[in-house]
């Protein structure tokens, strides 16, 4: 079986210099290696070719068979890594938290681990017979959620 950190290892000698970043390297028990890269200005096929053909002039085929995917995180996919939280600061996100509750708003801030995303929510206010919307910051730490994702709009 081809080692998970062999293939890792290979894409961040190929990211030296580069803009992209990775997101996930997986291998399953059947050969099959899967590479997720991605960009702030989003993943060009060209880099992915190029690196396929790089991590295919690295491994041995006489060795051990393998099939090899390479491909950006993908839009509306969950956040894998810290770096697509930055690349998503001031858009629109969802957020399901450990509690099992969404939150649907503006990624905020980044802070290490820690997020803030800002949603427009009707909150009782005292004094006030009817709720007003207002904007509430919910804190998140990137370990403790079960998910954040781009929301794709078409507006």
């Amino acid at each position: 079986m081809i080692d998970q950190n062999v293939v890792k290892n290979l894409v961040e000698e190929w990211l030296v210099d580069k803009d992209y970043f990775l997101v996930d390297v997986m291998v399953n028990r059947d050969d099959k290696i899967t590479v997720e890269i991605d960009h702030a200005d989003g993943v060009y096929i060209n880099d992915c070719v190029e690196l396929s053909k790089f991590i295919e002039e690295r491994l041995d085929r006489d060795k051990e068979d393998y099939e090899l995917e390479v491909g950006s995180a993908g839009l509306g996919q969950p956040f894998k890594v810290s770096q697509q939280y930055l690349n998503h600061v001031g858009e629109q996100v969802e957020v399901l938290g450990s509690d099992g509750k969404k939150v649907r708003g503006t990624l905020k801030s980044v802070d290490g681990r820690d997020f803030v995303v800002t949603a427009n929510e009707k909150v009782k206010v005292e004094g006030k017979k009817r709720p007003v919307a207002m904007d509430v910051d919910h804190q998140y730490n990137m370990d403790n959620v079960k998910y954040t994702k781009y929301l794709i709009s078409f507006k």
